[in-house]
């Protein structure tokens, strides 16, 4: 007779134990190593980011195909950034001389940084080096005699460039040239404002760089907030946050390797979408565990086979659920835009760690720990379910006492809400709107209308043959909108010097119009159409280009990605829940709710931008962003319910079935709803627009779900309809 079979089952029962606390702890010590690999690597994520809205273009916008035909006229002529100077005051001839003689010395000015490990200001670097050379540098007097103009040659590789201390070399740069020009201007009686697209792409870095400090540590400082009081435990909170960070950590090092090596796109926005995605959605699943695991304690003597328990009940929600986020996610790479595609796959990594992080690091830590990690709320072996008592009780019974007025009520609230929606004004915004502040560059974009037409350095780029440049010019001054055309030149125009001649490439010629809105802005937006119709009049294959052009067919992509990518996620978000549900019926009405939950968050978001926070508008992505994550994560809380109710019914019964489920998933439920919430709420610290937005949109949106649409009108009309809502699987007759 073996060893084996003399064992007691208590021996074996003890050596089983023995061995899952050991696989426990094998897993801790792997996760452990990945964070030491991958950590760092998130560290540096945003040294990777590209933040240019033409790089994102598709190569078919004709923005894209000017662009390529007007870099043949130069090698700077289509690499430079625009970047503009502002000086307001009283100009005369003596003051306009001094300025020009200033600026011969601008180039020889040392950028300042503070150096890594030594705490001083380095001065390594000349502004030559981010300079186009050979480029004159002269200031133009306003017709008005009360400002004057200086327009900078900023080479666009100043764009991704970093300094030795892995900051974005266009922040300092930027910096070093407003502390000079201050410093003139001062002394002379003028004031100095440095804007431009330079300028503005600077204060946009500077916003972006909170992500990895302000960010990150204000999300944790929410999420740890929220678990101390949903756990009211000094130590279980701290589990599923090791856990998350682990998750962000771990996705954070991934993507860092795949933008490196360019085989995906990242920009400041998805970063940020990023860190409150994996930190939220983890928490999320590991509040479910938890919840789960807490419950079967009740059952079980061991903690082993209490975890055992709850991984079966929760493996399939949490896998359903987060596939169904990151699925929704990964159909963003069908858009035209780069950006969009880009935040697809960064945020199906990010879900995938969340997923992985939670299924196998938090369950290992929670064994280890054993129940005491509970205190001082130990879940005892006692075969009780505390989950069957308190609040969710009573909205149980008074779903079951009144279902259909309920379902009817909350459907026709959330219908008038969606009626809103339609005024959403989601039309762009300019550059300079995209602030939640005001910062310089937006202050001086504004105060540069008031003395020069406001496309002034930043002219609307049209490619058209040598033989038509009188006609089209002609064309182009009829629209209205547009203030001046020049052709380009051989070298720049020098006041008072003999005009250039005009440059010719391969028979072709760029006319630079210069619009009298600001580049950047709506309306200047809208005039592209105008403009292209005008020309293409003439000749269809004349190209127009520039930044107002760029951001128009942004714009456009943006309008096609939503006809495109919306109806596809509601496809396979359909055919996930029929998977999961086996039935029709149920998957049809969850994602029915969803939606229209989606339509009245959008009814609020037109309400509270408008008149609470006085926003000027929209970006034309924010619907199609607001969409996949409401859609994506709100049917979460519906999956999470949904497997629940399904499991009870087949022992119960479907309409006991529902009561039993909202009962004991609404406290997790809506816990994990208030954590998404607060994480993306937390978006709105960056002060950037279109994040506050979406911040919003989503922060509103989750509770929406988990308040009224999981709690009230889904469970109504499940038992209103009855065991129907499992056709066509047998589940049906329960």
């Amino acid at each position: 007779m073996s060893d084996s079979t003399l064992l007691s089952p208590v021996s074996k029962k003890s050596t089983s134990n023995r061995r899952r606390f050991w696989s426990a702890i094998l897993v801790i010590f792997i996760w452990f190593g990945a964070s030491g690999v991958f950590g760092p690597l998130f560290g540096k994520l945003s040294t990777v980011q590209e933040n240019d809205n033409s790089a994102f273009l598709p190569d078919s916008a004709e923005s894209t195909e000017a662009s390529a035909i007007v870099a043949k006229f130069s090698k700077d002529a289509n690499t430079q950034i625009p970047t503009l100077v502002l000086l307001e005051g009283a100009v005369d001839p003596v003051k306009l001389a001094a300025i020009n003689a200033h600026l011969q010395s601008l180039p020889t000015k040392h950028i300042e940084f503070l150096a890594p490990y030594k705490g001083t200001l380095d001065t390594g670097l000349p502004l030559s080096k981010y300079f186009v050379p050979g480029q004159p540098l002269f200031a133009y007097q306003a017709t008005d005699g009360k400002a004057i103009l200086i327009n900078l040659p900023v080479t666009s590789d100043v764009a991704g460039a970093q300094l030795a201390n892995d900051k974005p070399v266009l922040t300092a740069m930027i910096k070093t040239i407003r502390t000079d020009m201050t410093q003139w201007a001062t002394a002379h009686g003028f004031v100095s404002h440095v804007t431009g697209i330079g300028a503005l792409f600077s204060d946009l870095f500077g916003a972006f760089g909170g992500i990895d400090s302000s960010l990150l540590l204000a999300t944790l400082g929410v999420v740890s907030f929220i678990l101390i009081l949903v756990y009211r435990s000094p130590f279980l909170w701290i589990l599923p946050l090791i856990s998350a960070v682990f998750a962000l950590s771990t996705a954070g090092g991934i993507i860092y390797i795949l933008t490196k090596n360019d085989f995906i796109k990242l920009n400041g926005q998805s970063q940020g979408i990023l860190s409150v995605l994996v930190l939220g959605a983890a928490t999320d699943y590991a509040l479910l565990l938890i919840a789960r695991y807490r419950e079967e304690l009740h059952h079980h003597s061991s903690r082993f086979d209490a975890m055992r328990a709850a991984y079966r009940g929760v493996f399939e929600p949490i896998l359903a659920s987060g596939s169904t986020v990151a699925i929704s996610l990964l159909v963003l790479l069908l858009s035209d835009l780069g950006s969009n595609r880009g935040l697809g796959p960064v945020g199906a990594i990010g879900i995938a760690a969340a997923m992985l992080t939670i299924l196998t690091l938090l369950p290992a830590l929670l064994v280890v720990f054993g129940r005491w990690i509970f205190w001082p709320r130990i879940p005892r072996f006692d075969d009780r379910d505390a989950n069957l008592q308190g609040i969710w009780s009573k909205v149980g019974a008074n779903v079951a006492k009144r279902p259909r007025k309920l379902w009817i009520a909350t459907a026709t609230g959330l219908i008038i809400l969606a009626g809103f929606a339609t005024t959403l004004q989601a039309d762009g915004l300019s550059t300079s709107q995209s602030f939640t502040t005001r910062p310089e560059s937006v202050v001086g974009q504004d105060l540069l209308l008031k003395h020069f037409p406001g496309g002034q350095g930043q002219p609307t780029e049209v490619v058209v043959k040598q033989s038509q440049i009188d006609q089209v010019s002609t064309a182009l001054l009829g629209v209205k909108g547009v203030s001046s055309v020049d052709p380009m030149r051989v070298s720049v125009s020098i006041p008072g010097a003999p005009t250039p001649a005009i440059k010719v490439v391969d028979g072709l010629v760029i006319l630079n119009a210069t619009l009298d809105q600001a580049p950047d802005s709506v309306g200047a937006r809208n005039l592209v159409p105008t403009i292209r119709a005008a020309v293409h009049a003439i000749d269809p294959t004349i190209l127009v280009g520039g930044s107002s052009a760029v951001s128009y067919d942004v714009d456009q992509a943006s309008r096609h990605d939503n006809r495109l990518i919306i109806p596809v996620v509601l496809l396979l978000i359909g055919l996930i829940l029929s998977l999961l549900l086996r039935s029709i019926v149920a998957s049809a009405l969850l994602l029915i709710t969803v939606v229209l939950s989606y339509a009245a968050t959008l009814g609020v978001c037109q309400l509270v931008f408008h008149n609470i926070f006085h926003f000027p508008g929209a970006d034309t992505s924010f619907p199609l962003f607001a969409f996949v994550f409401l859609v994506a994560l709100g049917i979460d809380y519906n999956i999470f319910l949904m497997t629940r109710v399904r499991e009870e019914s087949a022992k119960i019964g479907t309409r006991a079935g529902v009561i039993k489920g909202l009962t004991v998933t609404g406290g997790v439920i809506t816990s994990a709803g208030v954590v998404l919430a607060a994480t993306f709420a937390v978006l709105g610290i960056l002060p950037l627009v279109f994040l506050a937005e979406l911040g919003f949109a989503v922060g509103f949106g989750v509770l929406l779900d988990t308040i009224i649409v999981r709690s009230i009108l889904v469970p109504s009309l499940v038992h209103d309809i009855g065991g129907k809502i499992w056709w066509p699987s047998k589940l049906q007759d329960s």
